[in-house]
Parts: C-alpha cells; sequence; structure tokens
C-alpha cells in the first residue's frame, strides 16, 4: 500500500485517508474516489488530497477484516459483515468462552496493521454477546500477513455452550441453621441454573453428620443427577472435615480442596463416579459472583475442572474487598483519635456489619 499526499486528479481509485467536509462536500475516511469525486474535490479547491493506493498484493481493510474474523471462529461464534476495517464476533449459544491465548498472540504478532482484541477467557456469556473484534488499522494490508495471521489465530474463539444438568442439592442442617437459610440457598441456586436452562431434580435434607451425608450421597437420587452440590451447614475447614470425607467414604475422588478465589476460598470440588460434587463455599448462598460461579458455569457448560485449573482461578480471583474484620488502619485511627471506649463500640459495629445473619456467613 501506498500512503501519502497524491494531485487531486490522480487519485481516481485511490482511498481517502480522512474524512473531507468542505462546502457541501462529505467523503468519508476509507471512501475509494471516483473520477465524479475527484472533480468535485478539484471545484472546491482541493489541489492534493491524503490518499492510499492499494497495491495488487494488499488486501482492502474490511476484506482483511474479514479474514482474520472468520478464522478466528471455533463453535458457537460467528462473525459480523466488517465496515471500517472492523469485524467482530459475536456468541451464537450461552455458555462459557474459550480462548486459545496463545494463537490470538501469534496473530497479533505478524504485524503492527493486524489487531485482534477479545474477552477474558472462561468469560460467563449470553447469546448474541459480542466475544471479540479484528481490526485493521491502515486502510490496506499486505495479503500475505492477513493470510499469515488468519491461519495463525484458526478457531481461537469458541463458546463451549451450556447444556441442560439435572442438578441433586444435599443441604445439611444444624440447629442454628434457619429453614429460610436453606430456603434462600436453593432459590439462589435455581436462578444460577436458568441460564443453562438447568433444574434442581432433588432438594435433600440431612444432618451436618459424615455418615449421613455418606447415606444420602449412595441414594438413587443423587446417583441419577448430572451434578450434586453440597450445602453445609458449617464451613469447611481441612480435607477431612464432613463435605470432603463423606465424597470420599462414598466411593469418589477429592479433587481439590480450597481455592484462591475471594470469596469462594472454602469450596469443595470431587467426583463421584463422573458426577461432579461441589461442596459449596457459604458465598454461594448469595447471588452475588463468587468462586462458586466459575467452577459451576464451567460444569454446565461440560468443561472439566481440575485442581489446576482452579488453582489458577488466582490471577483475577479477588473479586471484592474484604469485609471480614477492619484493615489495620481503621483500628490505628480509631485507638488514637477516639477515645477508648467509643472505639469499642465502633469496632463493635463494624464487625457486626461484616456478618451476613441472613446466611449465616460471613461476607
Amino acid at each position: 500500500m501506498k500512503f501519502g499526499s497524491r494531485a487531486a486528479e490522480e487519485s481516481i481509485g485511490c482511498y481517502l485517508a480522512h474524512s473531507i467536509k468542505h462546502n457541501g462536500l462529505s467523503f468519508s475516511k476509507g471512501h475509494q474516489l471516483t473520477a465524479e469525486d475527484v472533480n468535485q474535490l478539484i471545484a472546491a479547491g482541493f489541489a492534493d488530497v491524503t490518499v492510499a493506493q492499494v497495491e495488487d498484493t494488499d488486501l482492502h481493510e474490511d476484506e482483511a477484516a474479514a479474514l482474520l474474523a472468520n478464522h478466528a471462529c471455533g463453535d458457537a461464534v460467528s462473525a459480523s459483515t466488517p465496515f471500517t476495517g472492523r469485524a467482530n464476533l459475536y456468541a451464537t449459544h450461552s455458555g462459557v468462552l474459550q480462548v486459545d491465548a496463545d494463537k490470538v498472540t501469534e496473530a497479533n504478532l505478524i504485524d503492527p496493521a493486524i489487531t485482534f482484541a477479545c474477552l477474558p477467557p472462561f468469560t460467563e456469556v449470553r447469546e448474541g454477546r459480542m466475544l471479540a473484534t479484528a481490526k485493521i488499522i491502515p486502510l490496506a494490508v499486505d495479503q500475505k500477513l492477513a493470510k499469515e495471521a488468519a491461519e495463525k489465530i484458526s478457531a481461537a474463539i469458541s463458546v463451549a455452550a451450556y447444556s441442560p444438568k439435572s442438578v441433586a442439592v444435599i443441604s445439611t442442617t444444624l440447629p442454628h441453621l434457619k429453614e429460610t437459610t436453606i430456603t434462600k440457598s436453593l432459590r439462589v441456586l435455581q436462578e444460577r441454573l436458568d441460564i443453562a436452562e438447568s433444574t434442581i431434580s432433588a432438594d435433600l435434607r440431612v444432618p451436618h453428620d459424615e455418615a449421613a451425608l455418606i447415606n444420602v450421597l449412595n441414594t438413587e437420587q443423587v446417583r441419577d443427577a448430572d451434578l450434586v452440590v453440597v450445602f453445609g451447614a458449617s464451613a469447611v475447614v481441612d480435607q477431612g472435615d464432613v463435605i470432603p470425607a463423606a465424597i470420599q467414604a462414598a466411593g469418589g475422588e477429592l479433587i481439590h480442596f480450597g481455592m484462591p478465589v475471594d470469596p469462594g476460598n472454602l469450596l469443595v470440588l470431587g467426583d463421584l463416579n463422573g458426577t461432579p460434587v461441589i461442596g459449596a463455599p457459604g458465598c454461594a448462598r448469595s447471588p452475588q459472583e463468587n468462586g462458586f460461579d466459575w467452577v459451576l458455569q464451567r460444569l454446565l457448560a461440560d468443561i472439566s475442572v481440575t485442581r489446576r485449573d482452579i488453582m489458577s482461578m488466582g490471577v483475577g480471583g479477588l473479586l471484592k474487598e474484604i469485609h471480614s474484620r477492619p484493615q489495620r488502619e481503621t483500628i490505628l485511627f480509631l485507638k488514637t483519635q477516639i477515645k477508648p471506649f467509643a472505639a469499642v463500640c465502633c469496632l463493635r459495629r463494624v464487625i457486626l456489619l461484616a456478618w451476613d445473619s441472613t446466611t449465616s456467613c460471613w461476607l
């Protein structure tokens, strides 16, 4: 592509580098000039114009953007019609975004004129959401470079579509746990399942006891489910605690306990004869996003979750500021600026505000 200033009378067939609005003339950037356009420019006093001349070895920006975008489309992804050197990718089904990051990076390294941007991997997406955009910066690009980038990015963007699942929910109970808390937990979980057209197929209640949990894990209702979620009446504090121990004693495998996502640290993930079992952290009783969502979404999209997958969630895993206790700076301020009695009362108020009585867990 040749780019620069050219005499107006020699610019027929070239593409305008900048838009022109002058004395009734209106030409947009990238407009290909015709003989009539050039006559109008000369009549308006333009002796020369800044243009790009596309050579035989070049691809126009729209063609190059379309080539890149169409090659990047994997499962459940489609590309839009290119415009001004840009073509977007959209989800054709709801699900979890999958990105081959290496392919995207390799394509972007081909030439500065060729760019491709997308959402982070494993983003939960709805049908019709924009996932990525291919943008060609100049008005044309060498076709060999465009083809090379297209080959590098082949099928790099896909959506693992949700499929309907039957979910067995086990709630363990203790005297302090209110019935309203269990009811809310089930409602919130069903709201999470709605996007995948999945349903709670069993609502089972047992005492917070290893033997009781083992028995219910071996029932037909649980064995027939596609996914099992256990809401514990008490937080899991060790791999030998009730929920992880029961999963293993029932013949299952403990994949992982704990996750570097906050909120969501105390999640348990197991497998029972091929059926995933999630020991939900206390924050899963709340509709606010937490680590439980990230694991649940992948399983609803039939994406396997390994120990390494969970531990890699730490990057970007701080979802909100932790309010379970006052920060050191707050304590120092209270000690130095407020009378001792008032400081104690204020600290007590901060702690109370951090406790969610509905979900019986720290926020």
